[in-house]
């Protein structure tokens, strides 16, 4: 009997080391540790659309909703764009200062959308965050059009909710911060085929051309691209370790330090992407904005992460899984934001003209890649180029180039064979 006790005590203790040790069976990350989404904080990608469709139905005269879809080999993608203005027939003033905001590009980063859902929430004066003075609120959105994209991967969104909590991809398994054409393609020797999958082309998927036509047609002042993983602040470049040269520069950092201090308490990463977070990542859509739309500001923030969890848990890594945490965050950056609204245009608005506004000697590469694509011309109207991906306008204007190549060889030949036949002597048939 001592001995069946024994034996059931270490059995006992067994099942209590498994219970909280799974490592101790040789599995240190099984799906039973791996935390599973809150459904209590997050919404499902179908409510936060349709709770914000609600919002807008609420705010007709503030805020309206436009919905894009693309498609390409069957595989289709739709994007839901808010756009806020006090006034909404003042939306199209292009006097107005405008501001594009991204989230959501990774489908695992769920709590980038929720802050979506906050910020649009606070914009129609529903909720505030706290110590808000509303008569400022007003004063700062007064002159301010911002569309606001909820959910950019809905797609790969849909993967994470449908269990898959580690997919950041697209539909079909592109990176779609990868997918942008300025320095796309290049691999570092720590490149993840299955993270950073840049796609078969610059472009190549159908999120990217909606978020593309967008920014063209827009031609925002302030663009911010929001993600999970740290806590950082960044601004360009992502694909070297440098930021760009100019006074303009000097005001994005300052702006982000001020952010840094008043939010966060300097607790944040600031600087440029390639220099600050430890890798370089090619074709990102906010060194896109920058170099290729000429954003003047153009931002990508990191909200939230978790460095101290398992990599597979991906859930916990990238999203708040405690009501405290996930206020918190939000009260934050939401706050942050409001800042960004403020300090925005009065940074702006200390560069002279020419500076803003000034042209710039491009490569030809930068000119078929769509730089011209819905610009405005000297004369203020729309130049309307076809918008036909780079990679196929590229190959047509070297044919192009190969072929007026040709030609002139051909016409130099023919012109050097005609008069080397009128220049030669003549030899007389005659014996001497």
């Amino acid at each position: 009997m001592a001995r069946l006790s024994l034996v059931l005590s270490s059995y006992s203790i067994l099942l209590l080391c498994s219970r909280f040790f799974p490592f101790v069976n040789g599995k240190d990350d099984d799906n039973s540790t791996l935390t599973p989404i809150n459904r209590h904080l997050y919404h499902a990608s179908a409510g936060l659309m349709e709770e914000i469709e609600a919002l807008v139905h609420r705010h007709p005269n503030k805020l309206s909703t436009e919905t894009f879809t693309a498609e390409d080999n069957g595989y289709q993608a739709e994007i839901g764009v808010v756009t806020y203005c006090r006034n909404r027939s003042d939306t199209d003033d292009r006097s107005k200062f405008r501001i594009l905001l991204s989230f959501g590009q990774h489908g695992r980063e769920l709590i980038t959308s929720e802050l979506a859902l906050r910020i649009l929430s606070i914009l129609s004066e529903e909720e505030f965050f706290p110590n808000m003075d509303r008569k400022s609120l007003t004063h700062t959105t007064d002159n301010l059009v911002i569309k606001v994209v909820p959910i950019e991967n809905l797609n790969g969104r849909k993967l994470v909710e449908g269990g898959d909590l580690c997919e950041r991809r697209n539909g079909r398994g592109v990176d779609l911060n990868r997918n942008w054409s300025v320095d796309w393609g290049k691999k570092e020797k720590d490149y993840d085929p299955y993270e950073e999958n840049p796609g078969s082309a610059p472009f190549s998927e159908p999120e990217t051309q909606i978020m593309r036509r967008l920014v063209m047609t827009f031609e925002p002042h302030v663009w911010v691209n929001v993600h999970s993983g740290m806590e950082a602040l960044f601004m360009p470049y992502d694909h070297k370790n440098t930021t760009p040269d100019g006074s303009i520069t000097v005001r994005m950092k300052s702006m982000l330090k001020v952010l840094n201090r008043r939010h966060f308490k300097d607790r944040c990463m600031v600087g440029s992407g390639g220099g600050s977070v430890g890798y370089l990542a090619h074709g990102t859509a906010t060194d896109y904005m920058y170099d290729m739309a000429k954003v003047p500001m153009a931002f990508t923030f990191e909200i939230y992460g978790d460095g101290s969890v398992s990599t597979k848990d991906c859930f916990r890594m990238f999203n708040p899984v405690d009501l405290p945490t996930f206020n918190r965050v939000l009260n934050d950056w939401s706050a942050a934001f409001f800042t960004i609204f403020m300090l925005g245009p009065q940074s702006l608005s200390k560069l002279t003209k020419a500076e803003s506004e000034s042209d710039k000697w491009i490569s030809i590469d930068e000119y078929l890649e769509g730089y011209l694509i819905d610009r405005r011309s000297r004369y203020g109207k729309k130049t309307e180029v076809l918008d036909l991906g780079f990679q196929e306008i590229r190959a047509y204007y070297r044919l192009f180039m190969l072929s007026c190549v040709v030609l002139m060889f051909m016409f130099c030949t023919r012109i050097s064979k005609s008069k080397f036949q009128n220049h030669r002597p003549v030899v007389s048939s005659l014996p001497v």
